[in-house]
């Protein structure tokens, strides 16, 4: 049955929002090339867009774009000089291969096996992390130049670039396109968690900008962390990920006011907690091992077993961040480590460790170092100093409402 061209085109990008991942993922196995298999998979969808309005969009819409993008892969193949070489590297049966039937969906393995390349491939250490977090956006979570920019607070121009050099940086390496064994699988994987997890905080804590919470990057993390999962179900660490992802993205709803201004840990009301999220972050928890994505996602659950803010546990807490701390030293562990103590040992205890990290290079300009200090300092009745700890701190945030914040607990003290 024919739609209307609008109804077609609002269907065509629905379904390729949902897709195009699988699609792109597909298509690379095929050609090899990161960048010519999303240009393919555009092919493919701007031939749904001029043939659905006149023949009707299809029972399968999804294989339906799966199988016009493979077509014209298969196609491009054919035309290359290198045929031979290609051919070999994509199987001898390519050669009589006939165009695909639209209602074909394939192997789903396959595909999920081609998904899990595309994850390893966006995620390669050949990239910047910069690189890899457009690139896995625009890739696996179907976001658009003006999305990454957005909410990434970069330039149009500048993310295009990125992603660009991203797809050339990739060709020129010869990457394969593949899932690595060994050592070097864990050293990919590690890379692979990072970039999922940075595009989660900058989501849950904007580095800059007018909104604290970007909650559809959050959204777009939580989904790669729960692929991943299903993908490699025997990885301890990708369910600590996920397991992390799902305790922290519950409390989304209660970390800010209807003004759009921070609500802090203590003050949030704790019935707008996802529950259903917190239930699949105990799935992902009991599937998770010891690594450093546990360790938070356990510390995560000590929260989100507690009714009240007073019942937090913040022994365990801190007892987690010093296994923590000695499996992946950092400052910013050691930060929130004394942020722990100050609950289960004082203050005094607290500022002691915070003290001894005010020289470190890494802090000097982390807005975090002197909010917390100026906390301590606050608790122990020296307000002048806590004052000036939490000026500094605003002034070193880019994040219009924590700087607002952080403003007027300096004027109440």
């Amino acid at each position: 049955m024919a739609v209307t061209a609008a109804n077609a085109t609002e269907t065509v990008e629905a379904v390729f929002r949902i897709e195009s991942a699988r699609i792109i993922a597909g298509v690379a196995r095929i050609v090899r090339d990161v960048g010519i298999a999303e240009e393919l998979a555009q092919d493919a969808l701007i031939a749904a867009l001029e043939q659905w309005p006149e023949s009707g969009v299809p029972d399968k819409p999804g294989a339906w774009l799966m199988a016009a993008a493979k077509h014209r892969a298969i196609d491009l193949v054919r035309r290359k000089e290198t045929y031979a070489r290609k051919l070999a590297e994509v199987g001898r049966a390519l050669e009589d291969v006939p165009p695909p039937d639209p209602a074909d969906l394939g192997d789903p393995e396959d595909i999920d096996d081609d998904l899990l390349r595309l994850i390893f491939t966006a995620c390669h250490p050949v990239l910047s992390p910069e690189a890899r977090i457009a690139l896995t956006l625009r890739l696996l979570g179907g976001l658009t130049t003006e999305e990454i920019a957005r909410a990434f607070l970069a330039s149009e121009a500048a993310v295009a670039q990125r992603i660009v050099r991203a797809k050339r940086s990739l060709a020129k390496a010869r990457v394969p396109f593949e899932v690595p064994y060994g050592e070097d699988r864990a050293a990919r994987l590690s890379s692979v968690l990072e970039v999922i997890y940075l595009i989660f905080n900058e989501g849950y804590s904007a580095t800059a900008g007018a909104d604290l919470v970007r909650p559809a990057l959050c959204e777009d993390a939580l989904r790669l962390a729960r692929v991943l999962a299903g993908l490699m179900p025997k990885e301890p660490e990708v369910h600590g990920l996920a397991a992390l992802l799902e305790f922290q993205g519950s409390r989304i709803p209660a970390r800010t006011g209807p003004d759009g201004a921070p609500v802090l840990l203590a003050d949030q009301n704790r019935a707008r907690w996802n529950r259903l999220l917190i239930r699949r972050g105990v799935e992902a928890l009991h599937r998770a091992g010891h690594g450093p994505y546990a360790l938070q996602a356990a510390i995560a659950a000590c929260h989100a077993r507690a009714v009240r803010y007073e019942e937090t546990d913040w022994r365990t807490i801190a007892a987690l961040y010093d296994r923590l701390a000695a499996l992946t030293p950092s400052p910013v562990v050691e930060l929130n480590r004394a942020v722990a103590v100050s609950m289960a040992e004082g203050p005094a205890a607290a500022l002691e460790l915070v003290d001894a990290l005010v020289a470190d290079p890494a802090l000097r300009e982390y807005h975090l170092l002197p909010s917390v200090r100026g906390d301590l300092l606050e608790r122990l009745g020296r307000r002048e100093e806590a004052r000036a700890e939490y000026e500094r701190a605003a002034s070193l945030t880019r994040n219009a409402p924590e700087r607002r914040l952080l403003r007027e607990r300096a004027e109440r003290v």
